[in-house]
Formats: structure tokens, C-alpha cells, sequence
């Protein structure tokens, strides 16, 4: 009776170990390498990566897998508490570990400082911090000296 119960656990032991990916072999998916950022550094410009640039373009970006080929779910959003965000594109970029982007302009009176941006990724949220420097004097102070027009010059 021994014989065969020992028999019968051996056996059971060694279907578990050949047979069966179930067993042992099976270990947890790793992390699918889902990013988020404001904007993108280029080829002429670097240090722009999770900051605003007032005056210009500003996009989100996320690498969400799970959608059809190369493109992000549909389901795949951007929220931040001080972004407006609109104009989504579902696809591949050129250039930039993304496949989607949406244009983002910031809310009005938003303050200079650090602010989330997330991504909602097949029902999961992704955060990362960007920047919101102060914006520069884009007029000349009244009471500034001027600069003549040329016609004093001899």
C-alpha cells in the first residue's frame, strides 16, 4: 500500500514538472513599458521633456500597448488639473517612443510649479510631473528707454 501511494505522488510530481507550463515555469508578465510626458526633446532643442514652453505646441505623449498593431487602445486618455486637451492621434510616432499624442494648452491663471499629467492605459493610471516655469516679459516695461531708428546716425 505504501509502495503505491509513494508510486502515485511520483507520478503526479513528474507530470507537474514536464508536462505543464502551469507548474513551475509560470512567472508573472513583466511591467508592458507604459511611458507618459509632456513634449519631446529634438534634434535642435534638448531639455524639453516634462516641461511647458509657453508660446508654443505643447503634447502629451504615452506609449500604451494593447491596441491594433502599433496604435494605443481608443479607451487610451490624458488628464491633468491644469491642461486643456484635445486633438488625440492613435498611432505610431516618428522619432518619439509614443503611440499616442494629444495638444495640450495650459489652463488660464494656472501659477508657475510641478503638475501631474496621466495617462489612463487599459484601465490603468500613469502619472508623470511636469514643469511650469514662469512665463518672460514679452513687452517693454513703460518708462524703458527706446532704441532710436537710425535716422540720427551720421
Amino acid at each position: 500500500m505504501i509502495r503505491r501511494v509513494l508510486a502515485g505522488v511520483v507520478a503526479i510530481g513528474a507530470t507537474v514538472l514536464a508536462g505543464s507550463p502551469a507548474g513551475f515555469a509560470q512567472q508573472p508578465e513583466p511591467d508592458p513599458g507604459v511611458t507618459v510626458q509632456l513634449n519631446d526633446d529634438t534634434a535642435y532643442e534638448l531639455g524639453l521633456v516634462n516641461k511647458y514652453v509657453h508660446g508654443d505646441s505643447n503634447v502629451a505623449l504615452a506609449r500604451c500597448p494593447g491596441g491594433d498593431g502599433l496604435k494605443a487602445p481608443k479607451s487610451t486618455t490624458f488628464s491633468s488639473p491644469v491642461l486643456r486637451i484635445g486633438k488625440y492621434d492613435y498611432g505610431p510616432l516618428i522619432g518619439v517612443p509614443a503611440n499616442v499624442s494629444a495638444e495640450v494648452e495650459l489652463k488660464e491663471g494656472t501659477a508657475p510649479g510641478s503638475y501631474p499629467l496621466t495617462v489612463n492605459c487599459n484601465g490603468k493610471p500613469y502619472t508623470a510631473t511636469f514643469t511650469v516655469p514662469p512665463r518672460q516679459v514679452s513687452a517693454v516695461p513703460s518708462g524703458a528707454a527706446h532704441a532710436g531708428d537710425g535716422s540720427m546716425a551720421s
